[in-house]
This record gives structure tokens, C-alpha cells and sequence, in this order.
């Protein structure tokens, strides 16, 4: 089950999301290419990589940034880029180009910052967008609660698309990435505390321009919803195409 779509494209083009999304494929293709053995890997990894044990200690600072453009693998940035792409055009569109680069590079600092407070002598890499993109999906949850997001539900030979309001898919997003820090399964590689502490800064960086919108009042304006004419509901059986307005 995974979102696949959110309902309201937005009004002009998110050339950062985008820009974002090109960087990541592109830095992945390289290593992709280029990385051919384990011993490139770890020295990439150490250079690149955000390392809790080695910030603790006073090195790899700009880790901090550049890990956000590494990942470990093709489903790992696909997962990833498919979540900035539903997410960040609205909330693009909403902050603006600057504003929104700049709060993705804050909450993916974020992120980190959390990931070293958890566990700041460890050593083992940790890379992704990820916490970054939680940052996202958290001022999108505070800007537009009641946004619907189409799900793909995948039952063995069964594909359902099932359409459900942001605050549920996030908030239950949120709440699994808690409750992994925490379960038995908490050193299984997932950096779960990057992904809280990027939520989090996401939600508290966005408070401001949600105040400046009014507060609970720009949500009874917008009913929960970007600002835009949703598009067409799924038939059953296929995936819309969804153009930019």
C-alpha cells in the first residue's frame, strides 16, 4: 500500500522538486557507474556519508547535506522521489522556489541532527533524503490536513486505488517511523529518527507561514486543501493522468 497521487496539481511548475529530484537520480546513476567495488563504496560513504560517530567527533560536518543526495539503492530512491513528487509541488507552490529549497536543506539538517542525537557514536553511514522529505510531508500535513492522496492497494493480484485524506496517510506515517525507533526492530538500518526529526522540523518551520495564512482560518478557507481545482477521480481499474494546470 503506497500513495501513488495526490488530488490537487499545482498552479505553476515546482522547478526545485524537480531540480531535486534530478540531482538525487543523477548522483545514484553516477555512483551507480562509478562505485565499482567496496572499497570505492566505504571511501564515498566517508567522504559523503553523514557518520554520527565522526560529527561527534568534531569532523564530516558537511555530511550533513551531502548524505541527503546518496542512497543505497534503486527502490530506496525511488521511494523516495515518488514522496517529494506528491508532496513538494503544493508545498513548492505554497512557500515559493527559495523558501522551499532552503526549508528542504534545514529539514534534512534536521534530520541528521536528530539521527547523531539518538545514537552519536555510532558508525555506521547514513544516507538518504529521506529525513528531508519528512520535513516535506510535515508542512504539507500542517498546510493542507484534508488534501486527498490516491493509495495503491496491491492484494496478490488485486491493484485498488483508494483515495484518503493526507492527515490520515501522514499521521500514520509518522506514528510507524515512532513506533520504529522504538520496537525490537529499531537497529534493522532505517535511520527512524531522521525520519522523526525531519517531520517534526517540517511541521515547526512551516508554522509560521501557516500563522501568517491565517491559522485555523486559512484551513476553513481552503477546506484542508491546496488551493487548486482537484483532479479527476480515479475510474476503476486505471491511473489517471493528472496534467499541471
Amino acid at each position: 500500500m503506497f500513495p501513488i497521487r495526490d488530488h490537487n496539481p499545482s498552479s505553476r511548475t515546482p522547478w526545485v522538486s524537480h531540480a531535486l529530484i534530478v540531482a538525487n537520480v543523477a548522483i545514484w546513476l553516477w555512483t551507480a557507474v562509478a562505485i565499482t567495488d567496496e572499497t570505492a563504496l566505504w571511501s564515498l560513504y566517508y567522504d559523503y556519508a553523514l557518520i554520527p560517530a565522526l560529527l561527534t567527533g568534531g569532523e564530516g560536518l558537511t555530511g550533513l547535506l551531502t548524505a541527503m543526495f546518496l542512497h543505497a539503492g534503486p527502490l530506496h530512491l525511488a521511494g523516495n522521489m515518488l514522496f517529494l513528487f506528491i508532496f513538494g509541488d503544493n508545498l513548492e507552490d505554497r512557500m515559493g522556489h527559495v523558501p522551499f529549497a532552503l526549508f528542504y536543506a534545514a529539514c534534512g539538517v534536521a534530520a541528521g541532527l536528530a539521527q547523531i542525537a539518538v545514537d552519536p557514536w555510532s558508525a555506521v553511514p547514513t544516507v538518504g533524503a529521506s529525513g528531508a522529505i519528512a520535513g516535506v510531508m510535515g508542512g504539507y500535513l500542517l498546510l493542507f490536513p484534508r488534501a486527498r492522496v490516491d493509495m495503491l492497494l496491491v492484494l496478490i493480484v488485486i491493484f485498488k486505488v483508494i483515495p484518503i485524506p493526507a492527515w490520515l496517510l501522514l499521521g500514520l506515517w509518522f506514528a510507524l517511523q515512532v513506533w520504529g525507533g522504538l520496537g525490537p526492530q529499531a537497529d534493522a538500518g532505517v535511520a527512524y529518527a531522521a525520519h522523526v526529526g525531519g517531520f517534526v522540523a517540517g511541521i515547526a518551520l512551516t508554522l509560521p507561514l501557516w500563522l501568517r495564512l491565517g491559522g485555523p482560518r486559512f484551513w476553513q478557507a481552503t477546506d484542508g486543501h491546496p488551493p487548486h481545482p482537484a483532479a479527476a477521480p480515479i475510474g476503476p481499474g486505471r491511473v489517471p493522468l493528472v496534467r499541471r494546470r
